[in-house]
């Protein structure tokens, strides 16, 4: 897999795909549906991109950003296996992927001077605390957490926080824990829970991460979520994300899609398995009417972006 998230003109984004998918969503720019793609790193980080565009008649524009606006070029290339061979190794971050093209400056102009915050101590401390807390479930991109910032403490007509000083605010945080997690070792457990839960998936049970923000809503939409052959689903929303982030252990919602207490029992036994195969130990006293916990937990999930 190469550790790249890939978004397309069509909606849908790609994490982690390999050199094989990429080579194909390349070929499919074709002008009329999917016209352009951009690559981002997993993690995201500020200001680093690669980008191509389908500008008609086998020729594509390419373009990569590596930090400061001094920093962003654009080339154009004659044909998709120039463009792919480009992109791989954007992505593999292989030494020399840039030679052989013509690169030329792009100047989008002057960056605008992002003025400081103008809080006082408490409001600061309550909003990096909050964009932290965020960061520390490990679901939210980037831009959710500037859209965070910006909103966090509006009052009224106060908006103290502008879109931009938001952005910075964010992105200065992100980086922060970006360079804290690359000192994490080995499997952590949110993902030997994303293991388990792609096992449960291929086993005809619904699995979903962080879905919707509280178990009304989740019980509301899990069963569109299904597909035609699958029995039950298991589940944890954003309140349950933020709690096992918090070091309270991660609670589980799970059931039968036809309702029974049998189905839903046997779903929840199904569950425990799975998470136990992953490495993680569960509370559950088999009653289907009650939870499964997944505890004790370290959350330490990756960023994504």
């Amino acid at each position: 897999m190469l550790e790249i998230a890939v978004r397309t003109e069509k909606p849908g984004r790609q994490v982690r795909v390999t050199a094989e998918e990429l080579a194909g969503l390349v070929r499919g720019l074709d002008g009329n549906g999917d016209r352009f793609l951009v690559l981002q790193r997993v993690p995201d980080l500020p200001d680093v991109f690669a980008q191509a565009w389908e500008a008609g008649d086998g020729v594509f524009t390419l373009e990569h950003r590596d930090g400061g606006a001094d920093r962003h070029f654009e080339t154009e290339v004659d044909g998709s296996e120039a463009v792919i061979a480009a992109l791989t190794g954007w992505a593999r971050q292989e030494a020399g992927w840039d030679t052989g093209l013509l690169w030329s400056p792009l100047d989008l102009g002057p960056t605008p001077e992002v003025p400081p915050l103008d809080l006082d101590e408490d409001e600061r401390e309550e909003l990096e605390k909050s964009v932290r807390e965020m960061l520390a479930a490990g679901y939210a991109s980037r831009d959710q957490l500037a859209e965070h910032a910006e909103e966090y403490l509006v009052s009224g007509d106060r908006r103290p926080v502008s879109r931009e000083q938001a952005r910075v605010l964010a992105d200065r945080l992100w980086l922060e824990r970006v360079a804290e997690q690359a000192a994490w070792q080995g499997e952590t457990d949110p993902e030997r829970l994303a293991r388990a839960f792609a096992a449960l998936q291929e086993a005809g049970i619904t699995a979903r991460e962080n879905f919707t923000c509280c178990r009304s809503c989740g019980e509301a939409e899990i069963g569109a979520e299904g597909g035609p052959d699958a029995r039950g689903f298991v589940y944890f929303h954003s309140q349950c994300t933020d709690s096992a982030a918090a070091g309270h252990g991660l609670m589980l919602l799970y059931g039968g899609f036809d309702g029974s207490s049998g189905t839903t029992g046997a779903v929840g036994e199904e569950v425990v398995v799975a998470l136990e195969a992953a490495g993680l130990r569960t509370e559950w006293d088999r009653d289907p009417g009650r939870a499964i916990t997944v505890t004790p937990l370290d959350w330490r999930r990756r960023l994504v972006g």
